[in-house]
């Protein structure tokens, strides 16, 4: 017999609940997905302070707050396993693009908001920055006020700038021993583990004993270690390998970020990459990866250019492009089907497949929704001058949406079981600065789109393994405590939506458009989504790590060697 029908037939049967019990909120006649993957089944939950105090039959109790969930789903909350809601939490903690879809908790990957150097260094944090480590963000995050849970990973790449700066060099063994003390230092404050995206400078910087090395700080501490590998294309299965390499040598749980196969050359690779994880899997090593549920990909226009142009920093990237020989090297090397580095420009089939979003100067921002190509066309250029001038001119990365994927490769990966869900993307609104440029609708439409269009549409995967896939999934592999499910006990982080009506609607012409089907979400035990209204409460909490020392004091960082 399924273990949750019979919880609830003892529930429902033997007794109902302590006699005229009162609880702060009743959510009545649902149909609860409790996150494991197991089936339904109809039961009542109460909710006391923070907590699930009860599930079973509460016909005789009664509560400050009575929901009616008859004809609908009720679930844990969802957690984003790769979020990038960094700053966009700082300028709006109601985190409504997530919280509509029923996003209780959101997880900062590839890289990270501290360790940053104290005032007065050549990376130092602004004025307005109140915080020099990772664990002293979030504290502030969470004292600020923010709607979702939050909790992060601590960047390799952030930890090798603090040390070394962005050149492309080795660490010594006393700077390596200075960075592996960052990492030590982040767990203890509460980091998930250590984390990276390697197609980028500074970051793909880094060797792989150097990762090791730091994986093995963060496996002290029960941490993970996640990856943007290497490559997604043309040496894919070499990247796998390497994380692979990682996981093994450093003894510590990986994931993969946002799986694909990216480039039409690379599109058959995906069999022999579920192999490759799933041989891995069987021999112990504890692998899975999250994933965004689109066939295209979103980064900066930068990632056209091969790596070496971006050794020492943005502004070295921007001092070479002035110079034509390097521009010149520059036409060639975009149209080059590189096997030393990640051409996203090539692997997109050209300017055609490359899409403007957004630019920091108000002159540029009328190529918003453009592609490359129509843009080139209206300047009079090719389209690799004008990726290499747009750069210039706006001085930014400017983000662009790359068309490199397989749908049926993505509806596959769906229904992988090992495969949880990440936006990589901004939890926002459609309002205000938001609006100054355009998101990857992802940002809008991620966890949506997994209920709807491929649990109910297509039946890429059932709605039970869905619903364990956002939530239970995710929190296993973090070691959340008492996150992740429906049981008496865990936190009330808890989504109620129509299974039949749940949809996403942004697109990659119109894309700051919320989901709809979502009806309610607590978090911590409070009502943040109400009837598919945002009620502005904000009990959002710094989700920490299983390495957190409680009360830790931050010490004071060691001798940081000279660059």
């Amino acid at each position: 017999m399924n273990i949750p029908l019979l919880v609830f037939i003892l529930s429902a049967g033997l007794h109902s609940g302590p006699p005229n019990p009162s609880y702060q909120t009743i959510i009545r006649n649902g149909l609860l997905y409790d996150g494991s993957g197991g089936r339904p089944y109809r039961a009542d939950i109460g909710i006391s302070g923070d907590t699930i105090a009860f599930i079973g039959n509460l016909r005789n109790a009664r509560a400050a707050r009575e929901i009616d969930a008859r004809g609908l789903a009720v679930a844990p909350g969802f957690i984003n396993m790769l979020s990038h809601s960094e700053t966009s939490l700082i300028q709006d903690g109601r985190s409504q693009g997530d919280i509509r879809q029923g996003v209780t908790l959101e997880i900062l990957g590839e890289s990270s908001m501290g360790p940053l150097r104290p005032q007065g260094s050549e990376v130092a944090p602004s004025d307005r920055v109140p915080w020099n480590t990772l664990g002293e963000y979030l504290t502030f995050l969470e004292k600020k006020g923010i709607s979702c849970n939050i909790g992060s990973f601590v960047g390799t790449g952030t930890v090798r700038v603090f040390v070394l700066g962005e050149a492309d060099i080795a660490p010594t063994a006393a700077q390596l021993d200075s960075m592996k003390w960052l990492v030590d230092q982040a767990m203890e404050e509460g980091a998930m583990g250590i984390t990276n995206a390697l197609i980028y400078p500074p970051m793909s910087f880094s060797k792989t004993d150097e990762l090791i090395a730091l994986a093995k700080e963060a496996s002290r501490y029960g941490g993970m270690y996640t990856s943007h590998i290497r490559s997604e294309g043309n040496k894919l299965f070499e990247a796998v390998n390497e994380l692979i390499t990682i996981s093994r040598q450093a003894r510590i749980r990986s994931e993969i970020y946002h799986l694909k196969e990216a480039g039409q050359d690379n599109f058959w690779k995906l069999d022999s990459l579920i192999h490759i994880v799933e041989t891995a899997r069987k021999q112990g090593l504890p692998i899975t990866a999250d994933m965004y549920t689109y066939n295209r990909s979103s980064t900066g226009l930068s990632a056209s250019f091969p790596p070496s142009l971006q050794d020492g920093g943005f502004d070295s990237l921007l001092a070479r492009l002035h110079k034509k020989e390097i521009r010149d090297q520059m036409k060639k090397d975009m149209n080059t089907n590189a096997l030393d580095w990640e051409n996203t420009y090539y692997q997109a089939g050209g300017a055609s497949g490359v899409l403007l979003l957004g630019f920091n100067k108000d002159s540029l921002r009328k190529y918003i929704g453009k592609t490359l190509a129509e843009v080139a066309a209206l300047r009079g250029q090719s389209p690799e001058e004008t990726a290499m001038d747009l750069i210039l001119e706006d001085s930014t990365r400017i983000e662009v949406v790359y068309s490199s994927m397989k749908e049926g490769n993505v509806s596959k990966e769906v229904g992988l079981p090992w495969v949880s869900f990440g936006s990589d993307a901004a939890s926002q609104a459609p309002e205000g600065d938001f609006l100054v440029s355009n998101p990857h609708p992802r940002a809008y439409g991620n966890f949506a789109r997994v209920l709807g269009k491929y649990a109910r549409d297509e039946k890429a995967v059932s709605l039970p393994m869905a619903i364990y896939k956002l939530s239970k999934l995710p929190a296993t592999n973090l070691k959340l405590v008492k996150r992740g499910g429906l049981l008496p006990g865990y936190y009330a982080d808890i989504v109620v939506f129509d299974p039949e009506k749940v949809a996403d609607h942004a697109s990659f012409e119109n894309p700051q458009v919320y989901s709809t089907g979502v009806l309610d979400v607590w978090v911590n035990g409070v009502l943040v989504l109400d009837n598919g209204v945002h009620t502005g409460a904000k009990p959002g909490r710094f989700i920490k790590g299983p390495g957190y020392k409680k009360g830790l004091l931050v010490q004071s960082s060691p001798a940081i060697p000279a660059r």
